[in-house]
């Protein structure tokens, strides 16, 4: 099976993908691994959405909300960053937005006075220090390869560090089957009590939800729009009779079934 993910190779997101797929391509752009995928142009594509210590990418959230592809499964790995250079004597920290904010703590403490340069991936980093002996980078320790050392391991914040992937399938091949949901709802309205309308349906009938966020929506400024994944199946009779409510709310805007999936964890 073919694959489409965040790339170059040896980035997290690569060493997601290889747990589904036997060829992989990559691309720069979450958003360009959506419309792969929505187009029929590849098979599946693979994008981070959450992380332990930093939460959701917003970046995946918003392009998830055009609601042409669906979630397949989702891959839980643990983070394990180290710190590569060339040698000790680096000016720069170079590596992803996500990777610098889950070692902000280590940085401040060792190495306050280092520049921060935030690259499109990990790997990128890992390509700027091979290149150039003033910039150390951030990433999995099995990416030093012969050129970089590997100056310290485990430099995350906290040491559960972990990453939640999804799946990526065109929005035709959605499943209803699956121990978790996650959908957006756009209620195209506002008003006191709103959130806990859209929300008691769920409560009602003993749904748990395992997470919500809200994001703009991009239509005007204050209007939002809500992820929530819930713990049950599209196919439960409890699950259908809440979306259906929840619509009847939101009758002005939009309820996207993401779809149903269940839970891989990786370890590497």
């Amino acid at each position: 099976m073919r694959a489409i993910t965040l790339g170059p190779e040896g980035t997290y997101s690569h060493r997601a993908t290889r747990a589904v797929a036997d060829e992989i391509v990559f691309t720069e752009s979450v958003t360009g691994i959506v419309k792969s995928v929505a187009s029929g142009d590849i098979e599946r594509g693979v994008i981070p959405i959450e992380n332990s210590i930093e939460g959701s990418v917003t970046e995946s959230l918003d392009a998830l909300a055009e609601c042409n592809v669906s979630v397949d499964l989702e891959i839980v790995t643990p983070i394990q960053h180290a710190l590569l250079a060339q040698d000790h004597d680096f000016e720069v920290v170079a590596s992803h937005a996500q990777a610098l904010a889950q070692c902000r703590t280590y940085l401040d403490s060792e190495y306050p006075d280092r520049e921060i340069e935030t690259v499109s991936s990990t790997a990128r980093g890992v390509e700027r220090a091979r290149n150039d002996s003033a910039v150390a980078a951030i990433g999995h320790p099995d990416t030093s390869g012969d050129d970089l050392q590997v100056l310290a391991e485990d430099i995350q914040d906290r040491s559960s560090n972990t990453t939640r992937f999804v799946v990526l399938v065109p929005r035709e091949e959605r499943s209803v089957s699956g121990g978790k949901t996650s959908l957006i709802i756009y209620p195209n309205t506002d008003y006191p009590g709103l959130l806990l309308e859209l929300l008691e349906p769920f409560s009602e009938r003993d749904i748990s939800l395992s997470r919500i966020e809200s994001r703009p929506s991009g239509e005007r400024l204050g209007d939002y729009l809500f992820h929530i994944d819930i713990d049950t199946g599209l196919y439960e009779e409890r699950t259908q009779q809440a979306l259906s409510e929840i619509e009847s709310i939101a009758d002005s805007g939009w309820v996207c079934r993401l779809g149903s999936y269940d839970t891989k964890h990786v370890l590497y």
